[in-house]
């Protein structure tokens, strides 16, 4: 996607066009020696990244706690700034949870998977689809971002199909889907407009029936349909770890298949690793698991050369 670079909304008070005052207490110059070598090790990610696309997806720590909240907000505001083009796609589980409690509802799970009926349903589109997206999307405007918030049913951005699990059969699961097409009309004409799409993991089929799915999984969808150079997938660990819990920096697809078969990659890991891995076999160069505690964690692992996370490789 391309679009032309946006202007920056001017901070309270700011002008239009007006350079933000300096502080009156300045640096060191030992400090403004490492702000200077910070923005240099950053140059060739910026170039590189100029006009790509990174699907970003959002949950865990950094969707409650308030500081984490808005590192992500600025991070995603500073990538549009700088030339690359943010798609967020966001989960929001826990909250499910607390209406479904409210509502007198029972929470009801197989295998991990949230079984959804009719009444849940409902939910899941209230509450990712309306309070959640929201949210995410008014905190990326008001760090100066143009943000749009969608579902899969706006635009037929996502079509679903019933999800067949190992251990269940698709009428035990309920309304819970997978992607079987995700169409990027709208999110090309939101990029064309400036716009940050803001994505909630709920798609429709044919009959227009709605299916709750798995954010991950449209996260890796969405990004293969975008041809995005980079999925960056936010959750509360450091990344993926090793049989003996140490960091594995890098992942190729071998290895993350020897993992899976011996356990170590399980539970809330499984999709998001096979999110990754399909993306990578999709055409998406790299994709991260990355520690979204660590505050402004998406910069981090795009413009240093650490990172804070796992990347995932074609093999």
């Amino acid at each position: 996607m391309t679009s032309p670079e946006p202007t920056p909304d001017p901070a309270p008070g700011q002008a239009p066009g007006q350079v933000p005052s300096k502080p009156e207490a300045q640096p060191t110059s030992p400090e403004l020696g490492h702000r200077a070598r910070t923005l240099i090790e950053a140059l060739p990610y910026l170039r590189a990244f100029h006009g790509k696309t990174v699907v970003i997806k959002y949950g865990g720590a950094a969707m409650v706690e308030p500081a984490l909240k808005s590192g992500f907000a600025q991070d995603v505001v500073l990538l549009k700034y700088v030339g690359i083009h943010p798609v967020v796609v966001h989960g929001g589980g826990p909250m499910i949870s607390r209406m479904m409690d409210r509502l007198g509802l029972e929470a009801r799970f197989v295998d991990g998977v949230r079984y959804t009926d009719a009444a849940t349903m409902e939910v899941v589109e209230m509450v990712l689809g309306g309070n959640v997206n929201k949210e995410i999307v008014s905190l990326i405007n008001q760090h100066g971002g143009s943000a749009v918030g969608l579902t899969g049913k706006d635009g037929n951005l996502i079509t679903a199909r019933p999800m067949s699990h190992p251990k269940a059969g698709e009428a035990e699961l309920g309304l819970v889907g997978e992607v079987a097409e995700v169409r990027v009309g709208v999110l090309e004409r939101l990029d064309a407009g400036r716009f940050i799409p803001v994505i909630a993991p709920v798609g429709v089929d044919e009959k227009g029936q709605s299916y709750n799915i798995n954010a991950d999984l449209v996260a890796g969808a969405v990004a293969r349909a975008l041809k995005a150079e980079k999925l960056l997938i936010l959750t509360d660990v450091p990344g993926i770890l090793d049989p003996e819990g140490g960091l594995l920096p890098t992942l190729s697809r071998e290895r993350a298949d020897a993992l899976v078969a011996a356990g170590v990659i399980a539970g809330g890991m499984l999709p998001k690793v096979r999110a990754c891995l399909d993306a990578v076999a999709g055409g998406v160069p790299k994709a991260h698991v990355v520690d979204g505690r660590t505050p402004h964690a998406i910069l981090l692992e795009l413009f240093t050369d650490t990172g804070v996370g796992t990347e995932i490789v074609p093999s």
